[in-house]
C-alpha cells in the first residue's frame, strides 16, 4: 500500500480542506440527494398508513442490503479511475469502468430472483403477515430497478473521479422531484391513477433509477471533454482482464458494505420483533441518521478521489495531507449532527408522521430516545466511512472488509441482540449494538490506514 515521496510544492491545510469541499459537496449533495429519495418514501407512505410505512420500510432494507453488496464494483471504479486519470492512463480508464458495468449487470440478473420471492423470506424472518406481504410486492416491482440503479453508480463513480461531480448532484436532485410526483400519483391515487399505497411507491423507485441511469449515459455519450475514453465503443466486447481487476476490488468493498448494511439491517428485524410501531419508530429514526450520515459518505467519496489521484502521482505528502483535510472536515460534521440531535430530535421526528395518525404520541417519544442514541455514534460512524474511503483510495480493500465483518457481525450484531433482548433494554438495546459495532470498526479501520502511510 506503500506510495513514494515525490517533491511537489506543498498546500497547507486550509487549502486541502478547500479541495476536498470543492469535491466533496457537490457528492455530499449528491448522496443526500439520493436518499432523499428514501426520505421522500418514508414521509409520504408514514402520511399513508403505519402498515404501508413498515411494509415500505422493511422492503426497502432488503433491497439497501442486496444493492450495497453490487455497489461494491462502482466504488471500485472510483479509485481505480482516478488513480488511472491521475497518469494518463485513457485506455485503462475505460476498461476498469466499463467491466464495472459488465459485473453490475451480472450480479443484478442473479440478485433479480430473491427479490420475486421475498415475501416468504420476510414470513421466515418473523415479520407481521401484513407487513411481509406489502412488502413483498413492493420488492417484486423495486428489484427491477437494482439493474439500473447499479449501472447509475458505475457512471456516477466515473464522472466523479473524472472531476464532473456537478453533473452527479444535479442528476440526482432531478431525481427527487420525479420521485415525489410520482409518489403523490401513485400512493394516493391522485389524477385517476388507482391507489398503490407501498406499490405505488416500488413503482415511483423503479422509475426514477431508469431516468436516472438514461440521463447519465446520455451525458457521458455527449460531453466532449469525456469522449476521448471512448467508453461505450464496442461495449460488448469482454475484457477479462479488466474484469479480474474490478471484482478483485469491488467484491470485497461489497462484502464490506453488506457487512455495515447488515448490522443495520438486523437491527430494523429485531426491532419488528417488538413490534409494529417500535419498527416504525426505527426506520424513522435511521432515515434520519442516514440522511446525515451522506454527508460524511460525501467527504469519504472525495477523499477516496483524491488519495487515488495522489497515489496515481506517487505523491505520499499529498496523500498524507488529503487524509487529514477529509478527517478534520467530517469530525466537525460529526460534532454539529449531535447538536442538532439534542435540540431538534423531536421536530424531526414529527415530520414523518401525519398529526391525526392515531400512533403519533407513540412512535415520537420512541424516534427521539433512538436519535439520542444515534448522537452517542456519530464520531464512530463519520470515523469508519471516512477511513473506509481512504483505504480505498490506496486500492486496499481485503483487511477492510475482514474488520467489517467482525467488527459488525461478531461484535455489533450480537451485542445488539443481548442488550436489546437477553438484557432487556429493548429498541435502546438494539441500538446501543449499534454504536459497539460502529466504534470497533472506527478504531480497527483508521489504526491500519494512518500505520500505512
Amino acid at each position: 500500500m506503500s506510495v513514494s515521496a515525490q517533491p511537489e510544492a506543498r498546500r497547507g491545510f486550509l487549502s486541502n480542506a478547500r479541495a476536498v469541499l470543492v469535491l466533496g459537496l457537490p457528492l455530499v449533495g449528491s448522496h443526500v440527494a439520493q436518499f432523499a429519495l428514501h426520505v421522500t418514501d418514508t414521509i409520504m407512505l408514514g402520511w399513508y398508513s403505519v402498515t404501508d410505512l413498515a411494509a415500505g420500510a422493511l422492503g426497502a432494507t432488503m433491497f439497501f442490503v442486496l444493492f450495497t453488496l453490487g455497489m461494491g464494483y462502482a466504488q471500485a471504479v472510483m479509485p481505480m479511475v482516478a488513480t488511472h486519470a491521475a497518469a494518463d492512463r485513457d485506455t485503462e480508464v475505460r476498461r476498469v469502468t466499463r467491466m464495472g458495468m459488465w459485473l453490475s449487470i451480472a450480479y443484478f440478473i442473479v440478485a433479480l430472483p430473491i427479490f420475486l420471492f421475498s415475501t416468504p423470506i420476510l414470513n421466515a424472518l418473523g415479520q407481521e403477515a401484513d407487513v411481509a406481504r406489502l412488502g413483498g410486492a413492493y420488492l417484486s416491482v423495486v428489484g427491477f430497478g437494482l439493474g439500473p440503479a447499479l449501472i447509475a453508480m458505475v457512471l456516477k463513480s466515473y464522472l466523479a473521479a473524472l472531476g464532473r461531480t456537478q453533473v452527479v448532484l444535479w442528476v440526482t436532485v432531478l431525481a427527487v422531484f420525479v420521485n415525489v410526483g410520482v409518489n403523490w400519483v401513485l400512493i394516493f391515487g391522485n389524477l385517476g391513477f388507482p391507489e398503490m399505497g407501498a406499490r405505488g411507491a416500488a413503482v415511483a423507485s423503479l422509475l426514477v433509477q431508469v431516468v436516472t441511469m438514461v440521463v447519465l449515459l446520455a451525458y457521458a455519450l455527449w460531453l466532449p471533454a469525456l469522449r476521448h475514453y471512448q467508453l461505450f465503443t464496442r461495449f460488448w466486447r469482454a475484457d477479462w482482464g479488466a474484469m479480474r481487476q474490478v471484482n478483485a476490488l469491488g467484491l470485497p468493498i461489497g462484502l464490506a458494505l453488506l457487512s455495515e448494511s447488515a448490522l443495520f439491517s438486523a437491527s430494523a428485524v429485531m426491532m419488528g420483533w417488538l413490534g409494529k410501531n417500535t419498527l416504525a419508530a426505527h426506520s424513522i429514526a435511521l432515515e434520519i441518521t442516514a440522511m446525515f450520515f451522506m454527508v460524511h459518505l460525501g467527504l469519504s467519496n472525495a477523499a477516496t478521489v483524491l488519495v487515488g489521484r495522489a497515489r496515481g502521482k506517487a505523491d505520499a505528502q499529498a496523500l498524507k495531507e488529503a487524509a487529514l483535510a477529509s478527517v478534520a472536515l467530517s469530525i466537525l460534521f460529526a460534532v454539529t449532527t449531535m447538536l442538532i440531535y439534542f435540540l431538534m430530535a423531536e421536530q424531526m421526528v414529527g415530520l414523518f408522521i401525519k398529526p391525526d395518525d392515531p400512533e403519533r404520541d407513540l412512535i415520537i417519544p420512541l424516534g427521539v430516545t433512538l436519535l439520542m442514541v444515534a448522537a452517542l455514534f456519530q464520531l464512530a460512524d463519520s470515523g469508519q466511512v471516512m477511513a473506509m474511503g481512504l483505504l480505498r483510495g490506496m486500492q486496499d480493500t481485503q483487511q477492510p472488509m475482514i474488520i467489517a465483518a467482525v467488527a459488525y457481525w461478531l461484535i455489533g450484531i450480537p451485542a445488539g441482540y443481548g442488550l436489546g433482548f437477553l438484557a432487556g433494554m429493548g429498541g435502546i438495546g438494539i441500538w446501543l449494538g449499534l454504536v459497539v459495532g460502529l466504534t470497533a470498526a472506527a478504531i480497527a479501520l483508521h489504526a491500519r490506514f494512518w500505520r500505512a502511510i
